[in-house]
């Protein structure tokens, strides 16, 4: 590591330090990410719950992140250049962006975002994220903090510790990932069934949460993150969700709120917008009309990988096809 200089340090995470750093040699600024390899994990309510056992030292998630990083290259994620293991250490090295969205917009909270800044944005997300599911990835913790950007307006998926590949058919899951405010119903009613599409729910708070620069669904516990998007989204039943009722932590006392419109949700948006924004909190995991042509938005979903046969029924986050300027 002394090919490193140590800037500072700009996050922290379960499983270690990020630090901005320079290359001595080359002048290159990269992120730094100091993996402990014998951290001992502590869970908070609105951080996703690690699941995963450690190998021989080393966390599972920094395994994960990097066997998939080195599969995953694609302008719209974070480029890992190196893995360097030093004494009782593990470092990731990152491209470096100047900051998170999160930061971002806490540092223009006084102000609307351009409305071509957050379709850009949204594009290079789709793209991003149609990459992923398109090679049988799901990133499962996408939120602002984990989206990198810099100065020319690029916009990057970051930390995937929490990945996972999928298969078919799809394996079961432990519902407990997904930071609380970007998680999507299915995970919180307990389904260890879901795939690509609580990548889609997540984009989708996103979304709105650029448009109207406030989190859509800020909950501080399971039940009261739920319950926030049943006020908003409606309360499921067998007729708007089959199959609802099965899921494990699924009552039949919930109450029962009525869906609010659109206009109430996100009133400054774009009719494209607000439709595009609808299919991705779609009440139903694999409901139709995941696949639609927004044009006022510059984006036309597409499914994430060429089919001979019918659309399958499953929220789809297909690249952008197009950027407003």
């Amino acid at each position: 590591m002394d090919v490193f200089q140590k800037v500072e340090k700009i996050g922290e995470g379960t499983y270690g330090v990020v630090y901005k750093a320079r290359n001595k040699q080359t002048g290159q600024l990269v992120a730094l990410k100091k993996i402990r390899l014998d951290s001992t994990l502590q869970s908070h309510p609105l951080q996703p719950i690690p699941c995963c056992r450690e190998t021989e030292g080393v966390p599972s998630t920094a395994i994960r992140e990097i066997s998939l990083l080195k599969e995953l290259k694609h302008p719209n994620i974070v480029r890992l250049l190196d893995v360097v293991h030093s004494e009782k250490k593990l470092y990731l090295v990152f491209e470096f962006l100047s900051q998170d969205l999160k930061k971002y917009m806490d540092s223009a909270a006084s102000t609307e975002l351009p409305l071509h800044l957050v379709k850009s944005y949204l594009s290079q997300l789709l793209q991003g994220v149609n990459f992923c599911h398109s090679h049988r990835v799901i990133h499962r913790d996408l939120k602002p903090q984990n989206l990198l950007i810099n100065e020319l307006g690029a916009i990057k998926l970051a930390d995937f510790g929490l990945a996972r590949a999928f298969g078919v058919p799809l394996r079961t899951y432990t519902h407990e990932v997904v930071t609380l405010w970007y998680r999507a119903p299915e995970i919180l009613l307990g389904c260890k069934f879901y795939s690509t599409a609580v990548d889609v729910w997540s984009i989708g708070c996103i979304f709105a949460e650029m448009v109207t620069r406030r989190a859509l669904f800020p909950g501080d516990s399971e039940i009261d993150q739920l319950f926030r998007i049943f006020r908003t989204l409606g309360t499921p039943s067998e007729a708007t969700w089959p199959g609802v009722t099965q899921l494990p932590d699924y009552k039949g006392s919930f109450p029962k709120w009525t869906r609010k419109s659109i206009e109430e949700i996100v009133p400054s948006l774009d009719p494209e917008g607000k439709d595009l924004l609808m299919v991705m909190l779609s009440p139903t995991p694999g409901h139709a009309g995941a696949f639609l042509p927004v044009k006022g938005m510059g984006v036309q979903l597409l499914p994430s990988s060429p089919s001979s046969g019918p659309i399958p029924k499953v929220p789809s986050a297909a690249a952008a096809l197009a950027i407003f300027p």
